[in-house]
């Protein structure tokens, strides 16, 4: 093991000039600390106030009028509180109190501008003159007060919607909810850039007490330094659906998080045919499949090969030969041929690897065994699957991940599938993780350069790929589920995550991915894309490579998992061998792997386990389109409900209703909504408020039904007109209703408006009362202005 104490002032001065922190700056330094006169601060949302009988804080939500936070204690003997200024980069000017312990700590409680959170930061100090090493920390405990007795709420972590005093612990976050009325308390760490967040929660004197923790295994902290930790943030939300999304912003903000853009992607790994990564041949073929389909106009963009490409021995889990192909697979020529066909079809290239794992048996690492973390008894840190964790803060390992990297890039792929991850922050395999799992973090000797943790090292190596291979390379992380330390130290450095495990792995099959997609919604779009893994399309046959995936049965079923990735905007991907599937489960595929803009939320994400009432809607054409699906994942007949009002709707009106795979107008609905799904099938229903004219309600080009497809819709002097974006030779229906509306309105004429060519529209006879469908053809993709013109 190394000697903690041999640690060198270069090494100390290195490290702190290339850390990561998250910094409060107090302007001005202590000249702007002021005497506690008035034992509060406030913003337009909160106030916290500190009781110095009780020596602990409260926070008052303004808009409940009330202390949702009580007994807010930070772990240490309290010795002075102080108002002062403070500035943070991402959000801007604040006061907070500031909190001096007698052990020589620093807490702070900020409240920003317009900010709906309470800001905690805790300063750790070595007053010693020795190293310390910290195994953890537990800044703050607080107990949350909603007005109902604690055993009628709720909490809602990575382990899902269980009552508090069952929840084994949530990593990031922790929202308190009473479900009768969404009021709730979020809290969660908007960093984990050293350490691992976790939040744990109990009942204490009819209460639910939560209890923050902050794991790293080492945290060498040099005798008379001090260092800022980890941020928390806790609010109160009238909805706490909307605080989890605001929370994702914190994070988004903190972290300086832009977005990249995806599109649906083919993985090999789950197929029938041509299974685990495929081969030169069948991805040639598979790219003149998707080309002559035309499905990249309906959202495929990439084919991403999978494990067994790669060369290396065999010892724990995959090879790991990442800089060279196996010459008895697939690729025996290399992966030029394979690249270049699917970039001639105007596909992007995507690889499987593990990039922060080798074998420490394989021969060709018999001189490089100081690449490996080590376990405490000095062998190396070898898991179940994930085989032997490299040291990332070692600079042969550094120089020897980001060559890989480059590699990669330079075969022509620019989408990263990168497996595993959890072996780079050196912890064990717990497989399958959502709620906090012991995993000894920690269980390891410190690293080659001690100074850094084992979550600072693993973010630190995913720096390293981002600066070898640059933006324009999409970062796909798998799977938090393996262990979930990967979860928070991955956010800000991946594009999108798998946060569940591998298809039908914990025996749900096709609940499997919609389960942690559910409870972790309110992260995609704003942090990543939540990846719930391949939606199957085919009804039957098994993997090649996983013979826990098989085919998906009917067609109802198989509408099922595509409708909820598409509803919900998450990640889109496929692994069926497409040239073999049949027109119709093509067809689901082709109306759900598009990604909608829009806004998409759970209505009852606090009343069941696995939601089953999502809401999409978007406004930002200027006409506000809304689309409610309905899932019963179980596998009996259900009836599924919602009013109108809990589903973010007007009970006032009455709205027309279109469900898409049924291809037929429902009744008008207004108050509630109420269907009888069968077993493991959904429905997805177009509604449109009435208005006294006629109005689209619905169009067939996906089941969002004109929230992607239909730019404009405008209505003035008996004139609909719209915009659309029309895909080559795909018949694109619009769904009139309202012809009775403000008068008895007749089609006088339909017409294209401009320039556009090759292109033909048309009124289909009318056979449902009230409704009146267009369809407009075109052979090449085009926007298509298109004009109803009615008469009285």
């Amino acid at each position: 093991m190394k000697k903690l104490l041999t640690v060198t002032m270069a090494l100390i001065t290195f490290l702190v000039i290339n850390a990561y922190p998250v910094s409060i700056k107090h302007p001005g330094g202590d000249k702007f600390a002021r005497p506690l006169k008035n034992n509060s601060i406030s913003n337009q949302l909160l106030t916290v106030t500190y009781n110095s009988a009780l020596k602990a804080f409260e926070v008052t939500a303004q808009s409940a009028q009330k202390a949702f936070l009580k007994n807010m204690i930070p772990n240490g003997v309290i010795e002075t509180v102080e108002q002062k200024t403070v500035v943070s980069a991402a959000f801007g000017r604040g006061t907070a109190l500031l909190v001096r312990t007698a052990e020589g700590n620093l807490f702070s409680f900020a409240l920003y501008s317009k900010q709906p959170f309470l800001f905690v930061s805790h300063t750790v100090k070595n007053g010693g003159s020795t190293n310390i090493d910290i195994p953890k920390l537990n800044p703050v405990s607080f107990s949350v007060d909603l007005g109902k007795p604690a055993d009628q709420l709720k909490t809602m972590g990575t382990g899902g919607l269980l009552a508090p005093d069952k929840n084994p612990g949530s990593y990031v976050f922790l929202t308190t909810v009473d479900p009768s009325s969404r009021h709730g308390v979020v809290a969660g760490w908007i960093t984990n850039e050293k350490g691992s967040g976790v939040l744990f929660s109990n009942i204490e004197n009819g209460l639910v007490n939560i209890k923050t923790q902050i794991d790293y295994g080492h945290f060498l902290l040099p005798a008379g330094r001090n260092e800022e930790v980890e941020t928390l943030a806790i609010g109160y939300f009238n909805d706490a659906r909307l605080g989890e999304e605001q929370f994702a912003d914190a994070i988004a903000k903190q972290q300086n998080i832009k977005m990249k853009a995806r599109s649906a992607v083919y993985c090999t790994w789950y197929s029938e045919k041509n299974g685990g990564a495929g081969s030169e041949a069948s991805n040639i073929e598979l790219a003149k499949f998707i080309e002559e389909k035309n499905l990249k106009s309906f959202g495929l963009g990439v084919i991403q090969i999978d494990d067994e490409w790669q060369a290396g021995g065999s010892y724990n889990g995959p090879r790991r030969g990442f800089d060279r192909v196996d010459p008895k697979g697939g690729y025996p020529n290399g992966m030029s041929a394979s690249t270049k066909a699917v970039k001639a079809a105007g596909l992007e290239n995507g690889i499987w690897w593990m990039p922060f794992a080798r074998n420490f048996q394989d021969p060709e690492y018999k001189d490089r065994q100081h690449w490996f973390a080590k376990r405490t008894n000095g062998k190396p840190f070898d898991t179940k699957w994930g085989a032997t964790s490299l040291d990332l803060t070692q600079p042969e390992v550094q120089t020897h991940i980001a060559e890989l990297a480059k590699t990669m890039k330079n075969w022509g792929y620019n989408y990263f599938k990168m497996d595993g991850l959890y072996t780079g922050t050196v912890t064990n395999l717990v497989y399958i993780n959502d709620g906090y799992k012991n995993d000894s973090i920690g269980n390891a000797e410190p690293l080659f350069n001690p100074l850094k943790t084992q979550i600072e090292a693993f973010r630190d190596g995913l720096r390293i790929l981002r600066k070898a291979v640059g933006q324009d390379v999409f970062f796909s992380g798998c799977s938090a589920s393996q262990n979930m330390r990967s979860f928070g130290a991955s956010m800000g450095l991946v594009n999108s995550m798998r946060i569940g495990p591998d298809f039908n792995h914990d025996g749900q099959t096709i609940r499997t991915g919609a389960i942690r997609a559910s409870r972790l919604y309110f992260l995609n779009g704003k942090v990543w894309w939540n990846d719930p893994d391949p939606s199957m399309l085919r009804e039957k046959g098994l993997s090649t490579a996983d013979p826990g995936a098989g085919g998906i049965g009917s067609l109802t079923r198989a509408r099922l998992l595509p409708s909820f990735v598409a509803i919900t905007s998450q990640f889109f991907l496929s692994s069926d061998w497409l040239p073999d599937l049949p027109e119709e489960r093509l067809e689901i595929m082709k109306r759900c792997m598009a990604s909608h803009n829009g806004i998409a939320r759970p209505v009852d994400l606090f009343d069941k386990f696995l939601p089953s009432i999502w809401r999409a809607t978007d406004k930002k054409t200027g006409t506000e389109r809304n689309v409610i699906g309905l899932f019963n994942w179980e596998t009996t007949t259900h009836k599924i409900s919602t009013t109108l009002d809990w589903a973010g709707l007007s009970s006032e009106k009455t709205y027309y209703a279109f469900d898409f795979w049924a291809n037929k107008p429902m009744t008008t609905i207004s108050n509630a909504i109420s269907e009888e799904l069968p077993a493991e099938s959904c429905q997805m229903i177009a509604v449109r408020a009435r208005a006294n004219h006629p109005v689209v309600v619905s169009t067939s080009q996906h089941v969002t039904q004109g929230m992607i497809d239909l730019l404009k819709e405008e209505w003035k002097d008996g004139v609909l007109s719209g915009t659309s974006k029309i895909i080559a030779g795909d018949a694109y229906e619009l769904r009139i209703a309202g012809i009775n509306d403000g008068a008895a309105w007749k089609l006088d004429k339909v017409k294209i408006i401009g320039d556009a060519k090759n292109v033909t529209i048309e009124a289909l006879p009318q056979a449902e009362k009230g409704w009146l469908r267009v369809v407009i053809k075109s052979k090449e993709n085009q926007m298509i202005n298109w004009q109803l013109v009615f008469r009285k």
